[in-house]
């Protein structure tokens, strides 16, 4: 058996005559999907896969699909004879744009064979002179394929060495995902071995070899430590230092990729013509008085460090002078420059020095990149990538970052040991935290996050885009937007649309045992991001469910005012450890912010009806009185009116007198995220009861929320919530939301996330959103066809939405990353749902 070793993410090219049995070794070894045949574009351009003048616009074709799938990771075959140079020069080049390796297979058979597999073939109609010249393509294609480009060259000889050949998958050097840390990533060294000591003294155990230098480090915990690069040059100590970090690498205690000083110092120690600047002569004088056999060793050592590396299932990567995302797990001359030096703009500054394109600006990708290369005097989070080179060898101090913890450890430099040739000064903000890239959100776009996946369609983005623009508050403060709310399974109960009974069924249904039923306020949903001191949110926003500001200046700040301190006065600031929480609320009542939508859509057709129909029925009754069978008529017409005085005042028992924020109170219900936490986790009882305390802390503003927690086992308790509900919609409430007592996050027995709350509306409140008349028996019959779905399944993708972006305020993400969820949210809105559900 002959294996044939191959990268996992490779472009793969099948060499061999025609009849050499390429499509078949194909067909044993790989996936179809993984394949790209000739034949198959041939026939995808032109209709017919032996039309050669059609080659050109095929290949085209291919190598479009090719760098589809290598840019997307996935190994891609190409199963054509591939004997020409300048074909294999097209697959070469689609390789290197993608930062793949190329891989040859040679399919070498006689000439008999492939002839007699070629006349068995009727699709086949070239002759034996065309075979005898692809022979000889091939025995010339031999020493030239490895010079071309490619990195590996397997060759098969003969039928049974084609049909005894293995494929076997390698990793590249770059991938060790299986590591999982925790890790201690250590920023550039330079040298700095008494720093570098002091640091392991934080945690590790130095182990000493004779003449008392530290040759090997330890953590008790069983932590690994990650080096980026950058070990050696301008320090007093670069030899201490690589044999310290060669013999941690060696025991398995640490791991290391190279920086640019230590390619410099390999080229010189191989010979080459090396300017011996920016402290190469320092390291190259200390080299001098260490053995030949040290210098030997940290040659090879070197020699065999890692462009970068991807660790912990991909969720870290660790290059020293960082890693845009196209290039992570990627093996090129272009990456593993990238990962050298960075990204230059090719001017220089007023020292001299490159100006770095500020990659980390742009980056996008969902791993934390940890790099040094370029000293900054602190470590600055941007876009999930950090810099850890602190400047030691400056004066400034080395700095390690714990992962996962995101904990960032430091030592001060002894002093001074190398004169920087640029200040070690802060840099410019990479990007203010208020500024998104327009292609993060538009056109058509999928989203995966943790809670589960979704296609925000080009026209929902669009829709949503004008919102934001035009009405939303600043990104930068629009962190949450709360879920669309299902209601209950249409009720059965005579008279009732809506009814407990289906809520308490449809969380039944979703093996939930306990939920809370709170009342529910009719007033003006409204989101609240307070701040103890004006910082990152500004002081904080009140905005609408949509995102827009709730009345605007002053009065949105005077609302804040209040909130901030209430929660002052509750302690929620020391007991959280926060200086800011966002809180999920209802403001009341209705008429402070929906005055106008009642005037124009609900008190116009009240009025219209309280007008109308005491004329009518004084008509009817004139007509009765002249004898005239009108007595159906007028029953049914005193039944509208009726309908229309409950219609009335339904909608006036939200309507209450404001002047400012007097008459205003706000109604919390869920306190959903802190500085560094996300309270999505907590149970109903916790939220509430923070509600409570806030209400306690300032009664005149803060209204309560009554509640009942029921086990829905308890057929007493279900009762009791039955009856409460309808004391309070009888009284004039709306109704209640029913919701899964375990709290946002909960989820059913099965692990699906259920509906954050069902709604059940009273049969009066009712009236205002289905009209005067909508109890008569055969309109309640129509409503009740009213299909649910498609406003279910908006809710919990909405809801899943809101948790992810909850996830990512608790881990401070950067500000596009979170934003494309509220977005999204927003986006969701704009689906065709009946409004009325």
């Amino acid at each position: 058996m002959t294996v044939l070793d191959i990268p996992e993410l490779a472009l793969v090219a099948l060499v061999g005559v025609s009849g050499a049995g390429k499509s078949t070794f194909a067909r044993r070894h790989f996936a179809p999907s993984q394949v790209l045949s000739s034949d198959m574009f041939r026939a995808l351009v032109a209709d017919d896969e032996n039309d050669q003048s059609a080659s050109g616009d095929a290949f085209d074709a291919l190598h479009h699909v090719a760098g589809i799938r290598l840019r997307r990771g996935r190994l891609t075959v190409v199963d054509a004879t591939n004997l020409q140079p300048h074909a294999r020069a097209g697959l070469i080049r689609v390789a290197r744009e993608h930062d793949v390796l190329p891989v040859a297979i040679v399919l070498d058979v006689p000439e008999a064979v492939a002839w007699e597999r070629t006349e068995g073939r009727a699709d086949r109609t070239h002759g034996r002179p065309v075979l005898t010249r692809m022979r000889r393509d091939l025995r010339q294609s031999y020493g030239r394929l490895a010079r071309e480009g490619f990195r590996k060259v397997h060759v098969l000889r003969g039928v049974d060495e084609i049909d005894a050949a293995e494929i076997r998958y390698e990793r590249l050097f770059n991938d060790r995902r299986e590591l999982t840390g925790p890790f201690d990533i250590v920023g550039d060294v330079h040298g700095c071995r008494a720093e570098l000591e002091v640091l392991y003294r934080l945690g590790y155990a130095l182990r000493r070899d004779d003449a008392g230098r530290p040759v090997d480090a330890t953590h008790p915990a069983g932590r690994t430590a990650v080096f980026v690069g950058d070990l050696v040059d301008r320090g007093p100590d670069s030899p201490g230092v690589l044999r310290l970090v060669m013999g941690m690498v060696a025991a398995g205690h640490a791991i290391c990729v190279p920086g640019n000083h230590e390619q410099k110092l390999l080229r010189k120690l191989r010979g080459r013509d090396v300017r011996l600047t920016h402290g190469l002569a320092e390291t190259m004088a200390q080299l001098a008085a260490e053995p030949a056999e040290f210098v030997t060793e940290a040659e090879t050592f070197i020699d065999g460090l890692v462009s970068h590396f991807v660790l912990d299932g991909g969720r870290l990567v660790v290059a020293h002078a960082g890693l845009k995302e196209a290039y992570h797990g990627r093996a090129s001359g272009r990456v593993r420059s990238f990962a050298l030096y960075g990204e230059t703009t090719g001017e220089t500054d007023e020292y001299g020095l490159p100006v770095r394109y500020p990659w980390a600006r742009d980056y996008r990708g969902s791993a934390m990149v940890v790099y040094g290369h370029t000293p900054t005097p602190e470590p600055e989070w941007v876009n999930n990538t950090i810099c850890l080179d602190t400047g030691c060898v400056f004066g400034g101090k080395l700095t390690a970052l714990r992962y996962p913890e995101k904990e960032l450890v430091a030592v001060p430099a002894e002093r001074e040991w190398y004169a920087p040739a640029r200040p070690l000064v802060p840099p410019a903000p990479a990007r203010p935290d208020t500024v998104l890239d327009l292609a993060d959100v538009t056109g058509r776009r999928h989203l995966t996050h943790a809670y589960g996946s979704l296609t925000v369609p080009a026209e929902n983005a669009a829709a949503a885009l004008e919102v934001m623009s035009r009405y939303a508050v600043d990104p930068g403060r629009l962190v949450w937007l709360p879920p669309t709310m299902a209601p209950c399974s249409t009720s059965t109960v005579e008279g009732f649309l809506e009814h407990p009974a289906e809520a308490f069924a449809d969380y039944r249904a979703a093996g939930v045992d306990r939920v809370v039923c709170e009342e529910k306020h009719m007033g003006s949903r409204a989101v609240v991001l307070v701040e103890r001191d004006p910082g990152r949110f500004g002081g904080g926003v009140v905005h609408t469910r949509t995102g827009r500001p709730f009345f605007g200046p002053p009065l949105d700040e005077k609302l804040l005012a209040r909130v901030r301190a209430a929660v002052t006065t509750a302690g929620l600031w020391a007991e959280f450890g926060t200086d800011w929480l966002l809180l999920d609320a209802e403001l009341l009542p209705w008429s402070a912010k929906a005055g106008g939508l009642i005037r124009e859509q609900y008190a116009g057709v009240g009025a219209a009806g309280r007008a109308a129909l005491p004329a009518v029925l004084a008509t009817v009754d004139a007509a009765a009185g002249r004898g005239l069978p009108v007595d159906g008529l007028r029953a049914r017409m005193a039944e509208r009116a009726a309908e229309v005085t409950a219609y009335s005042a339904a909608y006036r028992a939200y309507v209450g007198p404001t002047d400012g924020l007097r008459g205003v109170t706000l109604a919390p219900f869920a306190v959903l995220a802190g500085a560094g936490a996300s309270y999505a986790d907590r149970d109903h009882g916790w939220h509430l009861a923070l509600a409570d305390r806030l209400r306690a802390a300032d009664p005149e503003f803060f209204t309560p929320t009554r509640r009942l927690v029921v086990e829905l086992a308890d057929e007493a308790a279900v009762a009791a919530a039955t009856d409460w509900w309808l004391a309070l919609t009888g009284s004039g409430g709306e109704g209640m939301v029913v919701k899964p007592y375990g709290g946002l996050a909960a989820r059913s027995p099965k692990g699906s996330l259920l509906q954050p709350g069902i709604k059940c509306r009273g049969r009066e409140y009712l009236r205002i959103i289905y009209g005067p008349g909508y109890t008569e028996p055969a309109q309640l019959a129509a409503l009740r066809r009213r299909s649910l779905g498609r406003k279910r399944g908006l809710a919990l993708r909405e809801h899943g939405l809101g948790l992810a972006a909850l996830d990512a305020l608790a881990e401070d993400a950067p500000l596009w990353r979170r934003h494309e969820l509220v977005f999204a949210i927003l986006a969701c809105e704009s689906e065709p749902v009946d409004p009325r559900l």
